[in-house]
């Protein structure tokens, strides 16, 4: 039996890959204790995990920092990690001497997971929910114009931030340290060898185990009419001209579409629908895309992992550098094509091409294949707990 400390920022699409890993933790007989945020609570009670809250300790944020936060701006995202870091330290100082955990599970951009453990001399593993990106793979990232000034003006900034971590005995010398991959430190990735781009570039300290999910049902795609899913995620869904676009390109197509757009963005849509369109909040995403013939997704790792696993083809629509990477490698696999523009006519003609054309289909459910024969929440688990105590040199903090 293990102590094990899982860490994550406040963000879906990095915390419900790391469930799953922890209902196998658990149930294999050690103790997990997940330091996370309220609006999780009940899913990670619900996995068998000892909660730890972590709201506390969110920096009130300004107007405008929001608005970036929300925009994804790597630097401002960068910096309020930092921050929160240092908000937690006594707290997190007073948790490993009371949990004293034998390994740290923690996000691949959760800074106060890697830096205590790194602090505390804790061996540690970490969750990769997007591609692992080294100087190979980071070839599939092309930053927009927007986010290379983001990142270029933001340096003065993370620099300022990250002299501040140093005097509470934190091991850092550059930022880099905290977000790239590299061959010494143990990392999970979800997904497999096959769709991780470059995979031959990465060493055994990575193991690929496929998508962690809890849902073990097959495909089943007998609807008497095709069903088209359509999702921009939790972080950038507030789209109301797209989503009028899609109402207008299929809503008068022999059709069913399913939109899932959160809470905030359900505002959207009012007025008459048409009868073959169903709005909602949330969805349970796996069991709809068992269903689905084509997803019209943002592209977010965990969602085209979930398509992919469910052998439903895609329409590609990213709208990050990162989802541009998981677009670009769907489109090489067969298995989704690029909305060219946002147009009606563009959207309906391509769902049009995905639905007519089984080439996409035939492509995703050979990555379903693939998909399924990976280790999975189980080899993730296994590779957590066979860790081992790597020295951390100068070079790696």
């Amino acid at each position: 039996m293990k102590r094990i400390a899982f860490f994550c920022i406040p963000a879906h699409g990095h915390t419900n890959p790391m469930l799953p890993v922890a209902a196998e933790l658990v149930q294999r007989g050690n103790i997990v204790r997940f330091y996370s945020f309220n609006e999780f609570k009940k899913k990670i009670i619900a996995a068998g995990a000892e909660f730890v809250s972590c709201d506390a300790y969110l920096p009130e944020l300004t107007e405008r920092e929001n608005f970036r936060l929300t925009h994804v701006s790597t630097t401002e995202m960068t910096i309020q990690d930092i921050r929160i870091t240092l908000q937690m330290n006594d707290f997190l100082d007073e948790e490993f001497q009371i949990f004293r955990p034998d390994v740290v599970y923690t996000d691949s951009v959760c800074f106060w997971g890697k830096l205590n453990a790194w602090k505390h001399h804790v061996p540690m593993v970490v969750s990769t929910s997007t591609f692992a990106f080294n100087q190979m793979s980071s070839q599939y990232m092309k930053p927009s114009p927007k986010e290379f000034a983001d990142m270029l003006f933001g340096f003065p900034k993370i620099a300022k931030e990250l002299k501040k971590l140093k005097s509470y005995g934190y091991p850092v010398n550059h930022v880099l340290s905290l977000i790239q991959s590299d061959n010494e430190t143990d990392s999970v990735v979800y997904t497999s060898r096959q769709f991780q781009p470059y995979a031959e570039s990465f060493s055994a300290h990575y193991a690929f185990v496929g998508p962690s999910v809890f849902s073990k049902a097959e495909p089943d795609k007998a609807e008497h009419q095709p069903l088209v899913y359509i999702s921009l995620g939790t972080v950038l869904n507030d789209k109301p001209d797209f989503y009028r676009k899609c109402i207008e390109a299929l809503g008068t197509q022999k059709l069913n579409v399913i939109f899932s757009c959160g809470n905030a963005a359900i505002q959207n849509f009012s007025g008459n629908l048409p009868k073959n369109i169903q709005v909602y909040a949330h969805v349970d995403q796996l069991d709809i895309l068992s269903r689905a013939n084509v997803f019209l997704t943002h592209c977010g790792m965990n969602s085209v992992s979930e398509s992919l696993y469910m052998a439903t083809p895609m329409v590609l629509y990213p709208q990050t550098s990162e989802q541009y990477a998981v677009a670009r490698r769907t489109q090489e696999i067969g298995a989704g094509i690029l909305l060219k523009n946002d147009s009606v006519e563009t959207i309906r003609s391509t769902v049009s091409e995905v639905l007519n054309h089984h080439i996409y289909r035939i492509a995703a459910e050979k990555c379903s294949a693939d998909f399924r024969s990976c280790s999975g929440a189980a080899g993730a688990a296994e590779f957590i707990e066979n860790v081992s105590y790597s020295k951390i040199s100068e070079n790696s903090c």
